[in-house]
């Protein structure tokens, strides 16, 4: 099955996309997407991060062939939406964020129902045995935890053997354990030679998983890398974040940029992080400055540098922060 089905997609790319512009009537028009471009090669683990109001959803959408795009050229294994919409359609799966799927069906009968959506897929039984379902596949579907269900969501999108799924924020709102079973999962799909685009707020999933990131922005790619790469791109590795109680004065602060080794000072209300390469080294200096300064110090701690760092250092807020555009959270 899977041997018919990599032989009617030859294409080098799992995904293509260029120039994607998508506008939405009004007054003024809103400009959801601005030019993207992305491709995403087969057996990627391919990660998309904005935040709320960036284009991420709007972009995923069109991929999906859920919106139209205004402009601009999407390939998905060379073939397009609008053209070849029933071969698409038998080669991705689809996983949302809330999948509503009836209560009162059976977890073996849910996936029953969606294995007859394809014209050829894993068995049922395969599917429930992939995401580690085998003692629910009797019972229905209200009765499952929320790991649970989402651990069906993801076998309804597998269940039709595809080469390419989409997966939108999997994990959100699950317990740790619920969280780690589901990036088993994914590693054993693109482990077998498949793709995932995947959408996530959690950074360190998208470094675990993922293969290569895209940070879209404002509607455009604004950082495209490994996240390895993205991170070493940071500069130094290290942060140093000082937190305390109270009031500092300005100028007290600011000698906190002339500490040597201190590369670089990120301010905040109640506290600083500074990037550095050798914690050790700044670590007295700094611990002498404040204690100079009669700080009430609550809090230090060093850490590396994250794909978080990375996201507030180039769209200056973090990812769960949301966007002020007016544009809207599904955008």
């Amino acid at each position: 099955m899977l041997e018919s089905k990599v032989a009617a997609v030859n294409d080098d790319w799992a995904i293509e996309v260029e120039a994607l512009v998508k506008t939405y009537a009004g007054n003024p028009p809103v400009e959801a997407v601005r030019g993207i471009d992305l491709k995403i090669g087969r057996g990627e683990c391919f990660g998309v991060l904005g935040p709320n109001g960036a284009g991420k959803t709007t972009t995923i959408e069109i991929l999906e062939g859920i919106l139209n795009a205004t402009s601009g050229i999407v390939k998905i294994f060379g073939m397009e939406w609008g053209r070849d919409d029933r071969k698409l359609r038998e080669h991705i799966g689809v996983s949302l964020q809330e999948t509503e799927l009836s209560e009162k069906l059976t977890v073996h009968e849910t996936l029953t129902l969606f294995r007859s959506f394809y014209s050829s897929g894993i068995s049922v039984a395969e599917a429930i045995a992939r995401v580690g379902l085998q003692d629910k596949a009797n019972v229905w579907v209200k009765k499952l935890s929320g790991g649970q269900k989402q651990r069906l969501a993801v076998a309804t999108a597998i269940v039709g053997d595809p080469q390419l799924i989409f997966l939108d924020e999997p994990t959100t709102g699950l317990d740790p354990v619920s969280r780690r079973q589901l990036w088993e999962i994914i590693r054993g799909f693109t482990d077998s030679g498949r793709t995932v685009l995947l959408t996530t707020h959690y950074m360190d999933e998208a470094e675990r998983l993922c293969d290569r990131i895209a940070i879209i922005d404002a509607g455009r790619v604004i950082a495209e890398d490994t996240p390895s790469n993205l991170i070493r791109s940071l500069g130094p590795q290290q942060r140093i974040e000082v937190t305390w109680e109270g009031t500092w004065m300005e100028s007290e602060r600011g000698e906190v940029s002339r500490i040597p080794g201190a590369e670089s000072v990120i301010h905040s209300s109640q506290g600083l992080t500074l990037c550095v390469d050798e914690p050790h080294r700044v670590l007295p200096e700094l611990m002498s400055l404040l204690t100079r300064s009669q700080v009430a110090l609550s809090n230090i701690a060093t850490r590396h540098a994250t794909l978080e760092d990375v996201f507030v250092n180039l769209t200056g807020r973090h990812l769960l922060e949301s966007d002020e555009s007016g544009w809207g959270a599904k955008r």
